[in-house]
């Protein structure tokens, strides 16, 4: 016996993890005999809690995690173990003031924030169910006594921060948040932002956040009560922290309004009509009004952007009325507009973020996709037409330079819209006029608006025409980096918009190389602000479509992680950008396949056949893929995920999958993608995007699910998320590679539990994973019966089986004596286990072929002793389940087989199958139908 106390422990979370939890029970039971140090008994006492808790015995759970407590107050493990035990045994209060702490302890953890609202909501329940008023887990003293604390200045900082927090948790609260309000809260918080003091503010709107969640009556009466004009004036301030809570409380209030999130019934306020629509309106006014305002800080408006952003545009286009988006167009568009047309090297310049002016486009751009026929973007063009218009003046350069943005900044939006503009007389040719100007800040303007205006082919031939020659006199003679990295970007995209490499020929003859170099050099010098160096990512994800220079950028390890730096700034373009020369340097975008018959009738009329390069052969992509890893790729494109859907189009949700799928390629990485937060980032790419690049995520998904630890690579209930996108991939318009690692995920994911299992039901796969079992592909159909075997173990699938009118079984008995062992294996180890949980499926598998016996024989004297095991656990399952059929395999040559198998000695290495055999013959002489061999 190990008298170790840590070997134990270690040996009890072994046996947890196992679900064994007797043994568990019993290793940390010795520790604690044996162990004397504290911390270490506290960790024991805790975990054999756990035990006790999977065993329901709630007492000896709640009973050890209290000596658990006792030698450290502050183990959140033991205080939310004693919860849990405490609220089983009907004990809701204590369990209750346990689950505070543990909110005190970690006021963002959601689980322990859900357990106070379900304990909060079954204490109240409670209470009314006796008919008294009286909340023992909370009183109108300490709500107060909390603000008093807060509110003296003298008080100890310890103190008023645990007031803050359980203020904040209360607030959480149905019966807590309707005390403070019931007794002068709103006001007290109110002198609570006025007190300058930025956690006291923080605390104070967080809970006025948690009192306004899910309950219209009291959001409402809290927004009058405050103002709106007051709480934008505080979204407005320069605290990125306070901004954002701020935000979220509008967030949480306009939900209310809008009738969203609500998550309770509050009894008297649903016979109230709250006419919303006012507010709503107000709100919105107040939104716009602060997108001009020189007193809101970049911050601030880029929250108020945010909002408008969020709950505007339609959810749902189904969903026929877009009065809001027409209300912000009518009274707003012009104030958007503006914004857009900020140029932040002016004086008069509004103060911005570096991402407030495209989170302006993609309001635009959402405004006008929300619009349902042509009268409604016919009126959303003539009021974009009519302001640019007042702002073109020939004798007010600076005024014609904000027209000239607000283009450039349309056309990062609606682009159809921003075309049309082009089209307005005079526009491309100032834009080409400004590009030649003395200004340094013209020349910036007008390069970058030529930059958006050159996506459309017809544009760029324009361009080409009339601007290519000044893109590269500004490239060569200006000193200024800022313009000089955008006229390149400017060359690069003009050769990727005409299809030709016109802009860098033009430029200089072999010079990719040369200009890769110099964008890698912008992109690591710090001093360069950040939005310059975002266009030399730019720059690259053109310029790295040369073989050379895609595999010069993944050895410039310092620029690479420049490129990760901004890329988890979540812009919009930058994301784009990254993700494009990613999906260059892995080879990842499409390639059409050279029919070798049209290749050399091309060769033959003496056409150009284009050859692969050296350097995009596969040697050369694994090296890259290999650098990219090593640089930390991988933690980039989780940051990348993250964005905000205004931000993360679905163009570049799509390249990024491509990217992951490339870096899933060899099995010996997924282990790294894993552990760098790649799988977790895969989900959402696999459910939302461009068609292809669902399919790219899920195939990703599919290579790390095939061959790892869906406990490690999907922990907790993200598991069940990765079921319907690999169920996605068994679509037979999906190609052999995908269906088959589909399979192996599902196959992998079903040997966990029966939940899974389940999961794996209700999405539907049983039908396409039976079709593949027909499969003529060996890998395909060995897969598919391998699913299936994992798959038989749950009920509802036995069921399925055992219903009339189907040929499951028959295709399984059948699949059993096909060559292929590894076949034979797995459908062979379905039926045992078929046969053993459903008794009616012994009889029906005598009926299904007439082969059955002569397939049952062959298991029963394979080679292979995994199949021979299994073929005589089907014998042994058919013998128990019926007296008749007992005597039918005993009236057959598999008596005879049986007898061979069972008069074998013992031997270690096939004890399981003489066991099985001398088992069958057991039951045989149970039944009489056999008798034991008599000896002399």
């Amino acid at each position: 016996q190990m008298e170790d106390p840590i070997q134990l422990k270690e040996e009890g979370n072994k046996y947890f993890q196992a679900s064994d939890y007797e043994k568990a029970l019993q290793s940390y039971t010795q520790a604690i005999k044996l162990n004397k140090d504290k911390a270490l008994q506290a960790v024991l006492y805790r975990n054999r809690a756990a035990c006790f808790l999977k065993k329901e015995e709630y007492a000896k759970a709640a009973s050890d995690a209290s000596r658990a407590i006792d030698i450290n107050a502050s183990d959140i493990k033991a205080l939310y173990r004693r919860s849990q035990a405490l609220e089983k045994l009907g004990k809701l209060d204590q369990a209750f003031k346990d689950a505070q702490k543990c909110a005190t302890l970690e006021p963002r953890n959601k689980n322990f924030q859900e357990t106070l609202r379900r304990l909060g909501a079954n204490i109240q329940e409670k209470v009314n169910a006796r008919g008294t008023l009286r909340i023992q887990f909370s009183t109108d003293s300490r709500v107060q006594k909390m603000f008093e604390i807060l509110l003296d200045e003298n008080s100890d900082k310890e103190k008023r921060e645990k007031a803050a927090n359980n203020l904040i948790v209360l607030g959480r609260e149905e019966a807590g948040a309707e005390r403070i309000f019931q007794n002068n809260g709103v006001n007290l918080l109110l002198q609570l932002i006025e007190t300058k003091n930025p956690e006291l503010i923080l605390a104070a709107v967080r809970t006025l956040s948690g009192m306004c969640t899910g309950h219209k009556a009291r959001a409402t009466a809290i927004l009058h009560y405050l103002g709106i004009d007051s709480i934008c004036m505080w979204m407005s301030v320069d605290n990125e922290e306070i901004s954002l809570a701020v935000c979220n409380l509008l967030q949480t209030i306009t939900d209310c309004l809008l009738g969203q999130g609500k998550e309770e019934q509050h009894g008297k306020e649903e016979a109230l009509v709250l006419d919303t629509k006012k507010d709503l309106r107000m709100i919105t006014m107040r939104l716009l009004d602060m997108l001009v305002s020189k007193k809101v800080s970049g911050q601030g408006r880029d929250r108020a952007l945010n909002l408008l952003n969020k709950n505007i545009p339609r959810k749902d286009l189904k969903d026929h009325d877009n009065s809001r988006s027409i209300f912000v167009i009518d009274n707003g568009l012009k104030k958007i507009l503006k914004v857009v047309g900020q140029i932040p090297e002016m004086p008069d310049c509004l103060p911005l973020t570096e991402n407030t002016q495209l989170t302006a486009s993609v309001l635009l751009n959402k405004l006008y996709d929300d619009l349902r026929c042509d009268p409604e973007r016919d009126n959303y063009r003539l009021i974009c037409e009519e302001y640019i218009k007042s702002k073109i003046d020939p004798q007010d350069m600076d005024k014609t330079l904000h027209a000239v943005q607000i283009v450039s900044g349309v056309l990062q939006g609606p682009f159809d819209l921003g075309n049309k503009l082009l089209g307005m007389k005079g526009v491309m040719e100032m834009m080409v006029a400004l590009c030649g100007s003395e200004r340094e800040i013209d020349q910036l303007v007008a390069v970058e608006a030529l930059i958006h205006a050159s996506t459309k082919l017809s544009r760029a031939t324009f361009i080409i025409t009339n601007g290519v020659t000044l893109l590269k006199e500004i490239y060569k003679k200006t000193k200024n980096e800022k313009i000089k990295i955008r006229a390149l970007v400017g060359l690069c995209k003009l050769g990727s918009a005409g299809g030709t490499d016109y802009g860098l020929r033009q430029f200089a003859e072999g010079s990719t190389e040369k200009l890769a170099k110099q964008c890698r050099k912008w992109l690591c010098n710090t001093s360069i602000d950040a939005r310059t160096r975002k266009w030399a990512v730019e720059g690259l994800s053109y310029l790295t479509l040369d073989a050379d220079v895609k595999d010069d950028f993944v050895e410039d390890e310092p620029a690479l992680k420049a490129m990760f730096d901004l890329a988890k700034a979540s812009d919009k373009t930058i994301l784009y950008s990254v993700a494009s020369a990613l999906v260059n340097c892995t080879n990842s975008y499409d390639t059409k396949e050279l029919v070798p018959e049209l290749v050399q009738l091309a060769k033959f009329s003496k056409q150009h056949v284009p050859e692969e390069h050296p350097k995009d052969k596969k040697d050369f992509v694994v090296k890259r893929v290999k650098r990219l890893l090593k640089a930390g790729v991988v933690s980039a494109l989780a940051c990348m995920v993250k964005a905000d859907s205004a931000i993360l189009t679905d163009q570049s949700k799509e390249l990024i999958a491509r990217v992951f799928l490339a870096l899933c390629e060899d099995p010996k990485d997924r282990g790294t993608i894993v552990a760098q937060g790649g799988g977790k980032a895969l989900i959402p790419l696999a459910v939302e995007g461009t068609d292809v690049g669902k399919i790219k995520a899920s195939h990703a998904l599919a290579k790390i699910a095939a061959i790892s630890n869906p406990d490690i690579a999907f922990p907790g209930e993200r598991v069940y998320e990765v079921v319907r996108p690999l169920v996605s991939l068994l679509n037979t318009e999906r190609d052999g590679l995908q269906n088959y690692e589909a399979l192996l995920g599902l196959t992998n994911f079903s040997g966990r539990s029966d939940k899974l299992r389940l999961k794996i039901v209700k999405e539907k796969a049983l039908p396409d994973i039976e079709n593949y079992m027909f499969e003529n592909h060996d890998q395909l159909r060995q897969a598919a019966t391998e699913c299936m075997c994992n798959l038989v173990v749950n009920k509802e699938v036995q069921e399925r089986f055992v219903a009339d009118g189907n040929d499951r079984l028959k295709l399984v008995v059948l699949l059993c004596g096909e060559d292929d062992e590894k076949v034979q294996v797995a459908a062979a180890g379905a039926l045992a286990m078929l046969t053993a949980a459903q008794k009616k499926l012994c009889s029906k598998m005598t009926e299904v072929t007439t082969q059955w016996l002569e397939i049952l024989q062959r298991l029963c004297l394979h080679d292979n002793m995994e199949v021979q095991h299994r073929g005589l656990v089907i014998a042994f399952n058919l013998i128990s389940a019926d007296k008749e059929l007992a005597k039918k395999l005993v009236e057959s040559e598999l008596l005879e087989i049986l007898t061979y198998i069972g008069k074998q000695e013992d031997h270690p290495k096939k004890q399981h199958i003489i066991s099985v055999a001398r088992d069958c013959l057991t039951k045989c002489m149970d039944y009489e139908l056999i008798k034991p061999l008599s000896r002399a």
